[in-house]
């Protein structure tokens, strides 16, 4: 096994962090290898905002669901979707009209989550950990606000880097067995659901584990409480106010 599988298979969600700031050499060069992430057409759209300033770094924390390292962590970053970049390019041909598809969309939300991921890995292999902040989509136009969005762009989720403070020696949350999400040819629904029966015993075990018998709740129940849940159903406001017509 080489180190870059290795890095991978050892991704743990950090969430505690030391104060100690990420030279910069290395955060360029995180920076550059989110941005040498497959991208299609190589339209690259897709922006990030690094968030430094301390006050904005506390509002972030808050509109987040109060996830203090937010604030804490060495840097964070809020990945966006960026189509008003592709926009201004248009511009410069004269072309003013350029139509907003779906497939647009889809583009820049892929191609944002593919450089994330680059950045995420590079950071880890440098030592540091790293977590996904989905939670700014709590509250996705007061975010849009304070990082002064311009129309056609949208924070997709939040990114906290630093140096790991918790125990990364922690057993990792396992994954559902491959057979749970590769088929060959076809897809296969029964063997699906042999793996969700198989990986909710495994999730209620490690559940057990971790909190000493506290939880035992099993995957597909998590999942089934969160389907339910009416979460962040303001996403297609959000689209409409940042100019996100879909024309087809």
């Amino acid at each position: 096994m080489n180190e870059t599988i290795q890095t991978l298979l050892n991704h743990q969600s950090i969430r505690k962090y030391r104060h100690e700031p990420i030279p910069e050499t290395h955060l360029s060069l995180i920076l550059s290898a989110a941005q040498r992430a497959s991208t299609s057409s190589n339209m690259q759209a897709y922006s990030v905002v690094r968030v430094t300033d301390a006050v904005l770094r506390e509002q972030f924390a808050t509109l987040s669901g109060n996830q203090r390292y937010v604030a804490e962590c060495s840097e964070f970053l809020v990945w966006c979707a960026d189509l008003y970049k592709l926009e201004l390019a248009c511009q410069i041909h004269g072309d003013t009209t350029v139509p907003t598809t779906m497939e647009h969309l889809l583009v820049a939300t892929i191609d944002v989550a593919l450089a994330a991921q680059n950045a995420a890995v590079a950071a880890e292999s440098l030592g540091y950990g790293i977590v996904y902040i989905g939670g700014i989509r709590n509250d996705p136009f007061t975010a849009a606000t304070l990082l002064a969005l311009p129309p056609k762009t949208f924070p997709v989720f939040g990114m906290c880097i630093g140096f790991p403070a918790q125990d990364a020696a922690a057993p990792a949350r396992p994954r559902l067995p491959l057979t749970g999400f590769v088929h060959t040819n076809q897809y296969g629904p029964a063997q699906v659901g042999q793996s969700i029966e198989t990986y909710d015993e495994m999730i209620k075990q490690y559940m057990i584990t971790r909190t000493g018998g506290a939880q035992t709740k099993t995957w597909s129940e998590d999942v089934e409480a969160k389907m339910k849940a009416n979460a962040r159903r303001h996403m297609k406001a959000l689209l409409h106010q940042q100019g996100f017509e879909i024309t087809e």
